[in-house]
């Protein structure tokens, strides 16, 4: 038993991909659990409500508020049932799709199905990405789909271990029969499973390092960008003399030639007396 061979166990031979009828049922499960609290706690209050208002006498009108309330209430002590039920069936059904699709491995189209497993900076470094620059979001989008694949991986090895002690000591716990081959086949088993889940970890190692060198180089680019446009708006502003100053020279200027030609004839006057 080679190590693809191993890998192929632990993620169950069998190929998972999206299909239309799975992201109908994503739809649907979307807006499902809220409209089932609007079906439970609305129409009757507003049947009893209209009949309410359309009341002849004050003893069937005072009945018909009283169902009124009544049945708001109920319906919305249900309708919360119905959204804790249908949200945990979601949540399970959206946890079973991504075991599915990353059968095969996870692709980088199938990575906005894993975003529950996503770390808080992975989405915001993400969703930044994708609104600042397209080519370098796909390039992170398949180091997230890398890494999503080695830390399954790594998780499913982790559980396969722990099955093949609880073996080794339930064989080993064996008394009156020859379990030696077994045993070193558990063991050989073990070892295989430990050297794939070492090279899991290195892989997602690789694949943190290679997120990290996307997102430094990412904030480094806009850094750059954006202190090139400040330099440029800079070097703008000090080219293009400003206006109020350049107003403000041209009224002294103005100013002073008005002093001088009124210091002119003046002048000349006290010469001549």
């Amino acid at each position: 038993m080679d190590t693809l061979t191993l890998t192929k166990e632990i993620l169950e031979p069998s190929s998972g991909k999206i299909t239309g009828r799975d992201e109908r049922i994503a739809r649907l499960l979307s807006w499902l659990p809220w409209l089932s609290v609007v079906l439970t706690s609305v129409p009757l209050p507003i049947l009893f409500l209209l009949l309410f208002l359309t009341s002849v006498s004050t003893d069937s009108a005072a009945v018909f508020l009283l169902l009124t309330f009544v049945s708001l209430g109920l319906g919305l002590v249900v309708g919360l049932i119905l959204l804790i039920l249908l949200s945990l069936y979601r949540n399970r059904w959206h946890k079973r799709l991504r075991d599915r699709l990353a059968l095969d491995g996870i692709t980088a189209n199938e990575v906005h199905w894993f975003e529950a497993e996503l770390s808080s900076e992975e989405r915001k470094a993400w969703r930044e990405l994708k609104a600042s620059n397209p080519l370098l979001a796909d390039a992170y989008c398949e180091t997230l789909a890398a890494r999503l694949t080695a830390t399954r991986i790594a998780g499913r090895a982790r559980t396969e271990t722990l099955r093949i002690e609880r073996q080794l000591n339930r064989t080993r716990a064996l008394r009156g029969a020859d379990t030696t081959q077994l045993i070193n086949e558990l063991i050989g088993d073990r070892q295989r499973v430990d050297a794939l889940r070492v090279e899991a970890v290195n892989r997602l190692a690789s694949a943190k390092a290679r997120l990290q060198t996307i997102e430094a180089a990412a904030h480094r680019a806009l850094s750059q960008t954006e202190t090139e446009s400040m330099l440029r708006r800079l070097v703008s502003s000090q080219e293009q003399f400003p206006l109020a100053l350049e107003m403000a020279n041209l009224e002294r200027d103005a100013l002073q030639e008005a002093r001088q030609a009124q210091q002119g004839p003046s002048t000349d006057s006290h010469l001549i007396q």
